[in-house]
């Protein structure tokens, strides 16, 4: 399979139709993972059905927001590149706790101040762009997809590990079917078709399972057809200094995350990042934040599978993402448009899944085998960095014995991997003048 980094297409080339379809292909790659959010979160905080059906609305409705000004950027806010926006799992684990301890309210006064923080920071956060020299950039993206991976695990199993028919014979069967439908669109198709292969794949094994009593569409049928988020449907947002560096902590590690997204993004179109639009790019998460924590939602960062979807498609158009943004923001507005696409069983996702998540993988190979291993030093910080950033993916429960603070951090293999490819590259290459390229 072809896994080069492709050329940028020129926007003009693409349709309308053919734009909306594509971010709609993004959406559905991202909508599971979004809506996970607010879903542990509600059940954490025993919120009931109605209040649950807000939060899921609200965090669609502002992931579109963010998507939006991400991709197409207002001033110094947004990096102006196809990234999509999502709630972000880092958050989730401080972000429970802070629910269980304070309340709702306070989770939300805490995402604000988190947000305001982010985009102080910044600007200072942006600087350290220099030290990712294609020895890091490599070992970051490849930590990245090495990350997505239980995800995808977890979606081909049923999506809750908990439930009685988790990783059932006929799951695992639907996961295989759908991979193996989308390598064929993608193997044995060209142009715009073989742009549609996730798509095809996707729908295809929603087919299968539909034809197999394996999905239900009845909730389709309950949902409402109007569900607009009102600004603190909860209460005003309470400010509690505790919560509120747990959750600064939080966006530390989201803001490696957005890093490592840029470096990848950047890499598939073909240029270098630069610090103002990393800068531009964190200051969107950051008022992105801000204004999830007012619509009732919560912190933002780019979700990185949707690279993989960039990889696959070859178009890294921003119109496709702005339509995705669109799109997002009409699932907010009708939820029952959010129940169709949450229709999509979990094993059709985890099928994809793999071919995405494989791809954003391969691209971090790519950019390792670039470099240059007769320079012992590059090896040593390959080995090292990537096995500490596999470690919390490999044995999650090594460090919950940590304080909250620091479990957060280590729980992060973005986090702990990249920081230490940036640290032995600056120790073993930078301070002694070695080639680190």
């Amino acid at each position: 399979m072809e896994t080069s980094i492709p050329e940028k297409k020129p926007e003009s080339s693409l349709s309308v139709r053919r734009i909306a379809s594509l971010g709609f292909q993004h959406v559905l790659v991202m909508y599971a993972g979004t809506v996970t959010v607010p879903l542990i979160l509600a059940s954490v905080m025993g919120l009931n059905g109605a209040e649950t059906i807000t939060l899921v609305n609200a965090c669609l409705l502002t992931s579109g927001l963010a998507t939006l000004l991400q991709s197409v950027g207002i001033g110094r806010f947004g990096g102006r590149l196809p990234l999509i926006q999502g709630c972000s799992f880092i958050v989730l684990a401080p972000l429970a706790m802070i629910g269980q301890e304070y309340g709702i309210t306070t989770v939300f006064g805490s995402a604000i101040a988190c947000g305001l923080f982010t985009v102080l920071i910044a600007p200072l956060f942006s600087r350290l762009v220099r030290f990712f020299p294609p020895v890091v950039i490599g070992c970051v993206i490849t930590i990245i997809g090495i990350s997505l991976m239980p995800a995808a695990a977890i979606w081909i199993g049923g999506g809750n590990p908990d439930a009685p028919d988790f990783a059932s014979p006929s799951n695992l069967l639907l996961g295989l079917a759908t991979l193996v439908i989308t390598l064929f669109f993608y193997c044995k198709t060209r142009g715009v078709v073989r742009n549609f292969s996730i798509l095809a794949g996707m729908m295809a094994g929603t087919l299968i399972a539909l034809t197999a009593g394996l999905t239900d569409f009845s909730a389709i049928s309950n949902a409402a057809w109007i569900g607009i988020s009102m600004p603190f449907s909860f209460g005003m947002p309470e400010f509690s200094p505790v919560p509120i560096f747990v959750s600064c902590l939080a966006m530390l590690i989201v803001m490696t995350e957005t890093t490592g997204n840029v470096l990848l993004i950047d890499k598939l179109i073909g240029r270098s990042t630069t610090p103002q639009r990393l800068a531009d790019t964190i200051r969107a998460d950051g008022l992105s934040t801000i204004v999830g924590g007012c619509f009732n939602s919560f912190p933002y960062n780019a979700f990185s599978q949707n690279a993989g979807l960039i990889m696959l498609t070859r178009i890294t158009s921003r119109s496709v993402l702005v339509a995705a943004g669109l799109i997002l923001v009409l699932l907010g507005l009708f939820p029952k448009l959010g129940a169709i696409v949450s229709a999509i069983p979990r094993p059709v996702l985890g099928g994809v899944g793999i071919l995405m998540f494989g791809m954003t993988l391969a691209a971090g190979i790519q950019q390792l085998k670039d470099i240059s291993f007769a320079n012992d030093n590059n090896i040593l910080i390959v080995a090292v960095s990537i096995s500490i950033g596999i470690i919390p993916m490999a044995f999650p429960a090594l460090f919950k014995s940590l304080p909250l603070s620091l479990r957060l951090i280590f729980d992060s293999g973005i986090f702990i991997g990249g920081f230490t490819a940036v640290l032995l590259n600056a120790l073993l290459n930078s301070a002694k003048g070695e080639e680190n390229e």
